[in-house]
């Protein structure tokens, strides 16, 4: 299928940001279609602009195109993690990448992230993601009364676990990640991040009993370094990093 959005022509007023058309091939997917779980593609052409984003591109298709197109997105600013999805094969969250930069002169692949399963279109099921997240106690844990004041920490120490409080949750790292492709029952490098934030937290008392999860056979070593992750993380999370940080955090426990 290839739908085409007209503008009419017409000179452009002074100052205008010049336009060009650019087209989407995206993967489809409706478990209540004729095609049963089979996924087909559908090719749309819209007018953009130097500023627009993929994700703009795909309100346009949505709203003017084909109004069956599902995809989630909410803050559309890069914040909220809902958008990310395989453009042009890798991970990117559609509200932060520019048409301009993904080669609008041929046709931009959009799918959505693998490892997840698909529900319809662009949108997957996260909650396996969410799953291994609850699993690592993403929480202060602490003993003893409650305190009566904050609980006071030094710049330094607060800059220990600074890199992995940026997480917000997209799921970019995890389903890009060839060992999470595989293996169902890997915590995925997402999980590890937020598992980190704590367990270098200076007040948070948790970090043996987080090791003692990610210590399983599914846990990080189950990592095989590829950097996909760290490549992925639209927040520039270098998580391969963290994850070996979480790695010689349990030896040196361990001996």
């Amino acid at each position: 299928m290839t739908a085409v959005l007209e503008n009419p022509a017409s000179e452009p007023a002074v100052g205008a940001v010049p336009s060009f058309e650019v087209t989407l091939r995206i993967r489809r997917y409706n478990p209540e279609s004729v095609h049963g779980d089979e996924a087909t593609w559908d090719e749309f052409t819209v007018t953009a602009h130097g500023t627009d984003r993929v994700l703009d591109a795909l309100h346009k298709i949505k709203w003017e195109l084909d109004g069956s197109l599902t995809f989630r997105r909410s803050c559309a600013h890069g914040v909220c993690g809902s958008d990310a999805m395989r453009i042009n094969g890798r991970n990117r969250l559609a509200c932060k990448t520019l048409l301009k930069d993904v080669n609008p002169d041929k046709p931009i692949i959009v799918e959505p992230i693998k490892g997840l399963p698909v529900v319809k279109d662009l949108v997957v099921d996260m909650e396996p993601f969410f799953a291994s997240y609850r699993e690592i106690m993403p929480f202060l844990v602490t003993t003893g009364n409650e305190p009566s004041r904050e609980r006071i920490q030094s710049a330094e120490d607060r800059a220990r676990f600074d890199d992995t409080t940026k997480c917000i949750l997209c799921a970019a790292c995890t389903s890009s990640c060839p060992v999470f492709w595989t293996d169902g029952q890997y915590f995925g490098p997402a999980a590890i991040v937020n598992a980190h934030r704590f367990i270098f937290d200076s007040r948070d008392e948790g970090a043996a009993q987080r090791l003692e999860i990610l210590n399983d056979k599914e846990g990080v070593w189950r990592c095989r370094t590829t950097f996909n992750c760290t490549e992925a993380c639209p927040r520039g999370i270098e998580v391969t990093k963290a994850i070996q940080e979480v790695k010689r955090a349990m030896i040196t426990r361990a001996f």
